[in-house]
């Protein structure tokens, strides 16, 4: 589902944002519509954030609360100001008619937006999520139609979202559907593993290259070539000497922020007598 245009680069929070927004919607209402924000350079545009937008919608007619959806951008700006209005989104599997009017609006706040849908009734047994880009089609000087041209979409995330995508991954195996926080021990721990088995399935290959059981590929000789260049150069005595510094300057700095928690709960408890 992709055509030649931008890449459309979506991150887990906003997901989570759309799919709270449908679960939290108004008795009666089929769907939930909302903008995106983030961020577009010469060959994507990478959505970051969003926030939903009330609207009415029936058979006939759609009301959408654009002064809302003001507000809530000048305030969100304040905080971020990097981001921009880059589109919207509505749950649902198809476009409607009402969305051609929707998109209108949103072409006045931003230029060529996007439309992001969320299948979020998961009618194909998965939740499928597809982004659009408009363009005027019919006879020039008469009635002008538009065609929603599909993009491609591509889910990237920061290290902090790491963690929660992770996180959330954990409690399918869960009956419950729940699953606590790990310590940072174990979270260090489940790294460690992870690049490991990340370093035997790269020795593998390599070995298979070398016997010529498989073909050689030369981007990812590349990608190894360039790995190994990022590796520093030092022994390992060096490396356990740096190491055990920085150990031990956790625990002084772990140290003091536990004495000073201390004392101000002690200060507390003096003041109150």
């Amino acid at each position: 589902m992709a055509v030649h245009g931008p890449f459309v680069k979506i991150h887990p929070v906003v997901l989570a944002s759309i799919v709270d927004s449908y679960e939290r919607r108004n008795e009666g209402a089929s769907r939930v519509i909302g903008t995106l924000l983030g961020t577009i350079d010469k060959h994507s545009v990478e959505v970051t954030n969003c926030f939903s937008v009330p609207h009415n919608e029936s058979e006939d007619e759609v009301a959408v609360d654009m002064e809302f959806a003001k507000n809530m951008y000048e305030l969100h700006k304040k905080v971020s100001p990097s981001e921009v209005i880059i589109g919207w989104y509505a749950t649902g599997y198809d476009i409607t008619e009402h969305s051609v009017l929707i998109h209108e609006y949103y072409s006045r706040e931003a230029q060529n937006p996007i439309h992001l849908t969320v299948d979020t009734a998961l009618q194909s047994n998965k939740m499928n999520i597809r982004a659009y880009v408009s363009a005027q089609m019919g006879v020039p000087g008469k009635t002008v139609g538009v065609m929603f041209t599909p993009l491609t979409v591509k889910y990237v995330y920061y290290d902090t979202e790491r963690i929660g995508v992770d996180l959330l991954q954990r409690t399918r195996a869960s009956p419950s559907r729940t699953n606590g926080l790990t310590s940072d021990l174990a979270q260090v721990g489940s790294a460690a593993g992870r690049i490991q088995e990340m370093l035997t399935t790269m020795l593998s290959y390599i070995e298979d290259v070398l016997s010529g059981k498989v073909t050689a590929d030369n981007s990812v000789g590349r990608y190894l070539m360039d790995l190994v260049n990022k590796v520093p150069k030092i022994t390992a005595e060096d490396f356990e000497s740096m190491l055990n510094s920085n150990i031990n300057d956790l625990l002084m700095v772990t140290y003091l922020a536990n004495l000073t928690q201390a004392q101000i709960a002690l200060n507390e408890k003096l003041v109150v007598l």
